[in-house]
């Protein structure tokens, strides 16, 4: 796989399983009571945090792996089969309960702080955004592809903050329709995704896939 190749596939999963569009309603309600400045100062901590838990798993994946005794294709399977889980919902337009319960997202209105839970944890670094990091560490070639995977994390928490940040000044004006139709249109994309993992890890086991 070219640099390219993995650059787009790495930026275009994760966005699709962290999906910061369709938290603005929810990041919304959580921090309705809350002045802009502090919402504004909520949403760029979550995000900071959430790329900062996700390049911890891509820096001591190869570790993880080691301690238990998992095979790279086999979590690759795994966790295409979570990310498909999730695809489907999203594909229903519904938030998925491996992102967030409906209870985490009520205690979250309630508490005054929510930036690093439920916020960052789990709602954008979730599981299935924790499996699409590891398995994409499994795929990558070399110390610049790592970088790259590293700087997708950024690039897409970075644009996280901002379509957040964009929700605290004006997200009221668009239609809950846009919402819905991103969020089957991110489901579509992670499902391919998801399938695209399965069968590269039917391929490292040695099956004489054709496609």
């Amino acid at each position: 796989m070219s640099l390219m190749e993995y650059a787009l596939l790495a930026f275009g999963s994760l966005f699709a399983i962290m999906d910061p569009v369709t938290l603005v309603p929810v990041f919304v309600t959580m921090t309705a009571r809350d002045s802009r400045a502090s919402q504004i100062r909520t949403a760029r901590l979550a995000c900071a945090v959430a790329a900062g838990v996700l390049s911890l798993f891509v820096l001591s994946g190869q570790w993880i792996f080691k301690l238990l005794g998992v095979t790279i294709p086999a979590f690759q399977i795994a966790g295409s089969v979570l990310l498909f889980l999730i695809a489907l919902d999203m594909l229903y337009a519904k938030r998925t309960g491996a992102r967030e319960s409906e209870e985490e997202v009520e205690a979250g209105a309630a508490k005054e702080d929510i930036a690093i839970t439920p916020l960052a944890v789990p709602m954008l670094a979730g599981p299935g955004a924790i499996s699409a990091v590891l398995i994409l560490r499994g795929q990558a070639q070399g110390l610049t592809q790592h970088a790259v995977l590293l700087g997708c994390i950024g690039t897409v928490c970075l644009l996280g903050y901002f379509i957040l940040r964009f929700a605290v000044l004006g997200a009221h004006r668009i239609s809950p329709l846009f919402f819905k139709l991103t969020t089957r249109l991110m489901g579509l994309l992670l499902a391919a995704v998801a399938v695209q993992f399965a069968l590269n890890a039917l391929r490292q086991l040695g099956l004489p896939l054709q496609f």
